[in-house]
């Protein structure tokens, strides 16, 4: 793969391309970065527990006083 202006790989003690570098001054806008970094957190969280929206709206409602009608 050639270089890519912004783009730097680093490598680890063993030699292996480990680490990426974006320069955010390129790229900090670009909606590809952004949807990547969100699949990276959706990974990241895969198998953790869940709560159905409306339970959050509920509690959330309740927390300030309010009435959650739906």
């Amino acid at each position: 793969m050639g270089e890519i202006a912004g783009i730097k790989y680093t490598k680890d003690k063993t030699g292996r391309k480990r680490y990426l570098r974006v320069d955010l001054d390129m790229y900090g806008e670009n909606q590809l970065i952004e949807d990547f970094l969100d699949l990276l957190y959706v990974e990241a969280h895969k198998g953790e527990p869940t709560c159905p929206f409306d339970e959050v709206m509920r509690k959330e409602f309740e927390r300030r006083g309010l009435k959650y009608d739906v």
